[in-house]
């Protein structure tokens, strides 16, 4: 029955562990990427202003009538330039930080998953070891190593519920 239990847990681990290092290197890439997009319509907003200044020196050495047509074009490709500038701040604001702040919160509950692990390991440890001594002298001395597993079980890391609680918070983030 206990074997069952280290079975099924240690299956919970390598999912535990796939799903992390996919969030992770999927997150990462992700940020890159639209990092890079983000750049590059800021590039494209600056040459358009170049652009723009560009005709409104050529406007400035026309006729009249072209230079109002001219002036006028330059008006209009600016104002397209500035919805270009709230979208790169929109991207910045709305998708690029919070795939920053995901990084963050992946490497902090990679931290904490390490951690139970850890905890789950050493308990598994102290079972055996009762066993052993249980099997061994089943006199007083198995009092102090089960009271050993009794407080290696109140570690919080230790509990199923905790990994479960991790599992809910990486899907309730990823769909936000």
């Amino acid at each position: 029955m206990m074997r069952r239990t280290l079975e099924n847990r240690n299956a919970q681990t390598k999912q535990l562990q796939t799903a992390v290092s996919n969030v992770e290197k999927h997150f990462g890439e992700l940020c890159q990427i639209f990092a890079a997009y983000v750049r590059k319509t800021a590039r494209l907003r600056d040459k358009a202003d170049l652009l723009v200044n560009e005709i409104n020196a050529y406007a400035a050495t026309e006729t009249p009538h072209l230079k109002l047509g001219l002036m006028n074009f330059a008006d209009e490709f600016a104002k397209l330039q500035d919805y270009r500038q709230a979208e790169v701040e929109r991207l910045e604001a709305k998708v690029v930080e919070p795939l920053k702040a995901y990084g963050t919160i992946v490497k902090m509950k990679r931290d904490d998953l390490k951690a139970t692990f850890t905890a789950r390991n050493r308990e598994a440890k102290q079972l055996t070891q009762l066993e052993r001594t249980r099997q061994r002298n089943p006199s007083d001395r198995h009092v102090i190593v089960g009271n050993r597993v009794v407080c290696q079980e109140m570690d919080p890391y230790s509990k199923p519920f905790y990994l479960f609680q991790f599992i809910h918070f990486l899907e309730k983030e990823s769909k936000s």
